[in-house]
Order: structure tokens, then C-alpha cells, then sequence
């Protein structure tokens, strides 16, 4: 096991209800002016609007509205709303939402106490010293971005969905009521099974010296994610799958499964490409397509791994290591496709465009992926090619 810091500051406010504590749980830390950031519409046509304002209200919390934020949220925006969050004197962003609008939130509140261009933290050009905190009401169990300190925007004058890791990333608080992702649609509960779930095997198929207590949590998200996704798919309303899936979100990306290896998160770089060029692709959904694609790919450069994997999250019984490690990968394929996610970039009916995607996850051939090997260029067009 290799040395590790493990660091996580957000408080987790977790149950039925829990939403309707957020003006107290807010003015218990002396905010009194914040920023309220959301999505389109969805959280007024549910009443979930008007309960948090009420609280807000209730508490002398002053509140800036930014909603509109885009799944795969938009620089665009951010920029516009770090200017509000100056002009105003927020002292805290408040992420009503899923992942794009955390993503949004932690870039605004960075953004806000950076006096140059916000797209410089994904580019390297600068890195984060100082962020207004940032708090949220999850609404959608998946990108887990509501303990973890990364975040993700997409340039559209570029088509480029960059992120960049950093400890003002993560949030002061998470309010998590599993309840609120009881209308979560069939297709986007899918997608952040599937997010969970390559959080999960991002950091489990590393190049690591032995981590068996961290290998056997990792896995054992996976397999009750499985077993919660599979209920909800027949109930969407089962409030234990729910709450499964909500506090899988939570951990797979908290780095807790990391603890004692090196990270890289290989498949979620190509997927930044995939959904950086196609904005309407769904990252879960292009992770379902990946994830099976990159590991029949690079799993003979480390078969044992692969194997275990097989053994362990899908009960495979075969013997000869080889073997297990294909039907393992074959299962996890067939997983995502009982829960109605696509296993071929044909399904989103685009073009075959492997070149320009390798070229994008390359940054033009200027890196390489790390995985069990450093995928270049003409690696991630091959898993590209794959695909369709």
C-alpha cells in the first residue's frame, strides 16, 4: 500500500427531509449572503424551489439566483456568474442539483477569488489559492461531485470539457435526501449508476501495490450499486436502492476507494472527449460504451487484476485467470445493458469521428493517458475505433 493523505472536509447531512434544514445549517455558519445556482426547471415543477427559499427566508439569507446551469455545464455561464458572485459580495454558493451544477458552483466560487481567466485552472496555467465555500441539495445520485474535489466544464467555443483537481473544490456541507432523486428519470438513473460505478473501477484497476481493505470496499460498492440499481430499475421509488445509490455517489469519489494507490481516472479522460465534441452525449451514458471498450483493451497488462474484479463483483467461477478477466469485462457490458444504457457509439448516431476524439483526449498528441500503459494517440483511437 503506498502512502496516502486522506482528506474530506464536507459535513454530510443525510435522510428524508434533510432539504428543509439548509437556511439553519447555513446561518449556523454566518453566511449571510449567498449565491443559489440550479438548472433549468425542474426544481420549481417539483416544489423542491419553493421549500429552500422558504428556509432560506426563514433564516434572513440573502439569496443571488443563478439557474440555468446545462448538464455539461458551460464556461459561458460560470463566467457570468463569478461576475454576479463580485458584484454581490457572496459569501457562499449554494448547489441545488446534480453534478453539472456543483461543477458550476465550484468553478464560480474559485473563479470569484481569481482575478484572471477561470479556464486557466483546467488549462494549468494557474491553480487555485482561495474559494467561496460551497454547500448543495443533491437532487440525482452520479457524479459524487458532492464530497470531492474536482470539476468539470466544457469550453464551447473550443468543444473542450476540461477539468482540474483541487481542495477549494470540495464542499462545507452536502444536503443528501435520497427522496429527491425519487423522480429521477429511468435513463439518468442509469447513467449515474453507471458514474458511480467507473468512479468506483477508476481507481480499482490502477497500478497499486497490494490494497486489499481498499480492493474489498471498492468492491463492495459495486456490488451493492449493482444490486440497488437492478431494484430500481423495477421500483424507482424504493427508498433503501435510493439511498444506496446516493451514499455510493458520495464515497466512490471521495477518494476513500483510492487510499493506498495511484489515480488516474483513464476512462473518464476519453470520455471528456467523447462528451466535449458530442455536448448531448450523457457522460454515463458514454461511460457505459467506454469502460467495456478500454478494458478489453488494455486487460492483458494486468490479467490478475481483471480477474479478481470478475471473481469478486460479478461471482465469476472460472478458473483460469485469462478467461475470468474476459467474462468479467462481458458482464459488466451486460450489467450496463440491462439498465438500457447503449454499448456503441452507433447508438448515438454519430459519425465515426476516433481521430478527432484521440486528438482531443491528447491535447493534439502533447500527453498520454496513464492506465496500466501510457495510451498515446494511436491507442485511445484504437479503443475509439472500438466503440463503434
Amino acid at each position: 500500500m503506498l502512502d496516502f493523505t486522506y482528506y474530506t472536509p464536507t459535513k454530510v447531512h443525510f435522510g428524508k427531509e434533510k432539504h428543509k434544514e439548509v437556511g439553519k445549517i447555513i446561518k449556523e455558519y454566518g453566511f449571510k449572503t449567498i449565491m443559489m445556482q440550479y438548472g433549468q426547471s425542474s426544481i420549481k415543477k417539483s416544489g423542491l424551489y419553493d421549500e429552500v427559499m422558504a428556509s432560506l427566508k426563514e433564516n434572513d439569507i440573502k439569496v443571488i439566483e443563478m439557474g440555468g446551469v446545462e448538464p455539461n455545464p458551460k464556461l459561458s455561464f460560470v463566467k457570468e456568474a463569478i461576475k454576479v458572485a463580485k458584484d454581490n459580495n457572496v459569501e457562499l454558493i449554494l448547489a441545488v442539483g446534480g453534478g453539472s451544477v456543483l461543477d458550476s458552483s465550484k468553478y464560480t466560487a474559485t473563479g470569484a477569488k481569481y482575478d484572471g481567466d477561470v479556464w486557466d485552472f483546467p488549462t494549468r496555467k494557474a491553480t487555485p489559492k482561495a474559494g467561496i465555500p460551497v454547500g448543495c441539495i443533491l437532487t440525482i445520485a452520479a457524479a459524487g461531485s458532492e464530497m470531492s474535489s474536482s470539476a468539470v466544464v466544457t469550453n464551447m467555443d473550443l468543444n473542450m470539457k476540461r477539468g482540474y483537481n483541487s481542495d477549494f473544490n470540495r464542499p462545507l456541507f452536502a444536503i443528501c435526501n435520497p427522496e429527491l432523486t425519487y423522480s429521477v428519470s429511468p435513463f439518468q438513473t442509469a447513467c449515474g449508476i453507471v458514474d458511480i460505478m467507473a468512479h468506483t473501477m477508476e481507481r480499482y484497476f490502477t497500478v497499486c501495490e497490494p490494497t486489499d481493505l481498499t480492493d474489498r470496499i471498492a468492491e463492495s460498492i459495486l456490488k451493492a450499486l449493482v444490486s440497488a440499481g437492478k431494484t430500481l430499475m423495477e421500483n424507482p421509488r424504493d427508498y433503501d436502492a435510493r439511498a444506496t445509490m446516493m451514499w455510493a455517489s458520495s464515497i466512490s469519489h471521495n477518494d476513500l476507494t483510492g487510499c493506498g494507490r495511484e489515480n488516474a481516472l483513464a476512462v473518464h479522460q476519453l470520455e471528456h472527449a467523447l462528451s466535449g465534441e458530442f455536448d448531448f452525449i450523457a457522460h454515463g451514458a458514454g461511460l457505459a460504451v467506454l469502460f467495456p471498450a478500454w478494458g478489453r483493451y488494455i486487460y492483458k497488462h494486468n490479467i490478475p487484476r481483471f480477474a479478481q474484479f470478475a471473481r469478486r463483483v460479478w461471482d465469476i467461477t472460472e478458473t483460469d485467470d485469462e478467461k475470468a478477466a474476459i467474462m468479467g469485462i462481458q458482464a459488466m457490458a451486460d450489467f450496463f445493458n440491462s439498465i438500457n444504457m447503449p454499448l456503441t457509439l452507433r447508438e448515438f448516431e454519430i459519425d465515426n469521428v476516433s481521430d478527432r476524439l484521440a486528438d482531443l483526449c491528447t491535447f493534439g498528441k502533447q500527453r498520454t493517458v496513464k492506465s496500466y500503459i501510457d495510451m498515446d494517440y494511436d491507442v485511445i483511437k484504437e479503443i475509439f475505433e472500438s466503440c463503434y
